[in-house]
């Protein structure tokens, strides 16, 4: 499809929210069964799509070689008919979930007659700012669709002709099923500039959440006049305990690891127990160098892996995204602990252990939105979670906290009725 740049972008910006608004004041009037029939509508048309997003993504795959991206950045990229119908499944998993909107969260009546009830309620317009992957156009338009919200979809530059591609799709399925197609909207330009004016539609925009690089987050957060959910960095960890298993910490650190480096799930930095370190250290690390990993490691991880690049600082802190990874000695579970909650971003950190008060303990300190015991921090992941998609992994703590789902893009309001009562 063709990409066209607005002369006006301040006008652009603002048609965007107003269409918004107009839209999801009508969404969230509909019913549940006509939101989700618009879900299982917009996964057909993906699919019956699917030549023509496949083709707008190989426009995509050819400038970014061109632009000289990095693997890890063209892999996440990259669009096949096996990735493409995972996101149409994952739009039908939304679809088949329950109705997060008008649950009643609680309800009472009080003593003199007042019935106080809390309802659960859309957001109204969320904005969603991306980089180069494409998946969440479809993931990002299927939760908002879900919870009764409009959606501004600005991805970047990398991915525009997939993303208009399967924009094209979701609006088609909205006008087939009545509903205001500017109830999700693809932006039409990749001009940066776009994005300073668009995070200031306070007016008609509720929610901004972006998705991408700390740099792309960071100058969000900066110029938004609009609430931002954001995670910074998702610079994981895996410590092995001294009471783990060989095989078992063997396979996730090289699943954490290797599986997708690409992905903000990814361990960037694994750490073991002093008391294992000769007997698991060289075998493990030896195995990501094997899988074409570079390992940056502390004086005792080099003593015990010479070929290890000597790590500075700024290692302990980095999402490198790439196929590095650092790696520290600790002297036993606090001392884990303690650089998990230092350097860490507070996303995904994993133990491996057999020793179930070792795993509470690291459970109950370690200050991340996902704490994983004897499994893969590639885990933490919305459809793993039974979300079927999500809207971006959250480390704020309010309002949500780690993978968000169609429920975690709603609010609430108090529903309040009497007996003709007034205040005294």
């Amino acid at each position: 499809m063709a990409v066209s740049t607005p002369t006006d972008l301040s006008a652009y910006a603002e048609s965007l929210g107003r269409n918004a608004r107009r839209a999801g004041r009508s969404l969230a009037t509909l019913s549940g069964q006509t939101r989700d029939a618009a879900l299982l509508t917009m996964a057909r048309r993906m699919r019956e799509r699917s030549a023509e997003i496949l083709r707008a993504n190989a426009e995509d795959l050819a400038a970014a070689r061109r632009n000289g991206l990095t693997d890890a950045m063209i892999d996440r990229l990259r669009l096949d008919e096996g990735r493409l119908d995972a996101m149409a499944r994952a739009v039908e998993e939304v679809a088949a979930q329950p109705d997060p909107v008008g649950r009643t969260l609680s309800a009472y009546t009080r003593p003199n007659g007042l019935r106080v009830e809390k309802r659960r309620v859309p957001i109204g317009v969320v904005a969603i700012i991306y980089e180069a992957r494409p998946n969440v156009t479809s993931d990002a338009a299927a939760l908002c669709l879900k919870s009764g919200n409009a959606a501004i979809l600005r991805g970047g530059r990398e991915s525009i002709h997939s993303n208009l591609a399967i924009g094209q799709a979701v609006r088609e399925a909205l006008e087939s099923c009545r509903i205001d197609p500017d109830a999700v909207q693809v932006v039409q330009t990749t001009d940066r500039e776009l994005v300073p004016l668009l995070v200031k539609q306070e007016a008609y925009i509720d929610l901004v959440i972006p998705r991408g690089g700390e740099g792309l987050i960071r100058s969000v957060v900066a110029a938004s006049s609009i609430p931002v959910l954001k995670h910074y960095t998702g610079n994981c960890h895996v410590y092995v305990h001294e009471k783990a298993a060989y095989e078992m910490a063997e396979k996730i650190v090289l699943n954490a690891k290797l599986q997708r480096p690409g992905v903000c799930n990814a361990a960037e930095t694994i750490l073991f127990d002093t008391a294992i370190a000769d007997a698991f250290l060289p075998g493990i690390c030896r195995k990501l160098i094997e899988g074409g990993c570079e390992i940056r490691g502390c004086d005792r991880t080099r003593e015990r892996l010479p070929q290890a690049k000597p790590a500075a600082e700024q290692d302990w802190y980095a999402e490198y995204l790439d196929r590095i990874v650092a790696v520290r000695v600790v002297d036993g579970l606090e001392q884990a602990i303690d650089h998990i909650n230092t350097y860490g971003s507070h996303h995904t950190d994993a133990i491996v252990t057999n020793d179930l008060q070792a795993a509470e303990r690291f459970v109950t300190a370690v200050d991340s939105s996902s704490v994983m015991v004897n499994c893969s921090t590639r885990l933490s992941d919305g459809g793993v979670y039974g979300l079927g998609a999500e809207i971006g992994i959250s480390t704020d703590k309010l309002h949500a906290r780690g993978p968000m789902g169609a429920e975690d893009l709603t609010t609430y309001k108090y529903i309040v009725s009497g007996p003709g009562l007034i205040r005294t």
